[in-house]
């Protein structure tokens, strides 16, 4: 019982550096859950676009279909950072052509280059479906909402 009356007490702060110090845990944990919506989102993208069409004219090594990369969240210039991205370096099996360039032909919709008839827009379409569409946004004030914390839109 006393923990769970430790866990309802209001805090109170002095400066910025004690509300920094209250508020992390609860941020880390938030972007931590917000990079792992954002890296979901990629890979259901990355199986779209492998699913979406089957090459007759090279044969796929699928190294880029498991390219996504998550790093956990950290503190960070006195606020929290997560990274999801496409680990374009790792894509070295390629012949003649850079990692950077299959993923550019990924979110332009096309499959090694070609222009084909399924034509997803992986980066694109994962900044959509996350952060452009206001979803993100949405997870981070129910999140902040549900630890107590006030939110106003």
């Amino acid at each position: 019982m006393l923990q769970k009356e430790k866990e309802n007490m209001a805090i109170h702060v002095k400066n910025i550096k004690e509300l920094n110090k209250a508020l992390q845990p609860v941020l880390l944990k938030m972007t931590d859950q917000l990079a792992d919506r954002v890296h979901e989102t990629l890979n259901y993208f990355l199986q779209d676009y492998y699913l979406g069409y089957d090459p007759t004219s090279y044969q796929r090594t699928k190294d880029f279909l498991y390219s996504a990369v998550k790093v956990d969240a950290h503190p960070y210039k006195g606020g929290v950072k997560a990274s999801v991205y496409i680990d374009y370096d790792s894509l070295n099996s390629y012949k003649g052509v850079t990692g950077y360039q299959v993923v550019k032909w990924a979110d332009d919709g096309l499959h090694g280059g070609m222009e084909v008839d399924h034509k997803p827009h992986v980066w694109q379409d994962t900044l959509d479906e996350t952060i452009n569409n206001g979803e993100l946004l949405k997870l981070a004030i129910e999140y902040l909402k549900s630890h107590g914390i006030s939110v106003r839109t």
